[in-house]
């Protein structure tokens, strides 16, 4: 992975920790890694392993298919998985979009009985 593609993950760690109202401190508490290391990954310095992006996915209640892609783990050709994964590769949307969106998916499936938490996985 070159060092744009590190940039590329931690910029998107970070998006993802600020649209979760998350400190660096909380994050990296819920992901079980230090603060250190958290804020060497948001910056581009240090790749972190799948077990690292899988724990900060489940930190950051985001799939850890699309930290995987982020990091080039996976093809970043397929499409997105999930109604969750589609509103967060959508570049068009700002954060207040995507979580505006995202509550009211989660609010709607609810409605209909059934967890939102599913899609996330």
């Amino acid at each position: 992975m070159n060092e744009s593609k590190h940039s590329d993950l931690g910029e998107f760690i970070r998006n993802q920790r600020e649209r979760a109202n998350l400190s660096l401190r909380r994050l990296a508490d819920k992901a079980g890694i230090s603060n250190p290391y958290l804020s060497q990954i948001e910056r581009g310095i240090r790749k972190p392993s799948a077990e690292i992006l899988k724990n900060l996915s489940r930190a950051l209640e985001i799939s850890a298919s699309s930290l995987y892609s982020k990091a080039g783990l996976i093809d970043e050709d397929l499409p997105p998985a999930t109604v969750f994964e589609a509103i967060e590769a959508d570049d068009r949307l700002d954060v207040e979009q995507k979580n505006v969106l995202l509550d009211m998916y989660k609010a709607l499936v609810r409605s209909n009985g059934s967890g939102a938490e599913g899609e996330q996985e």
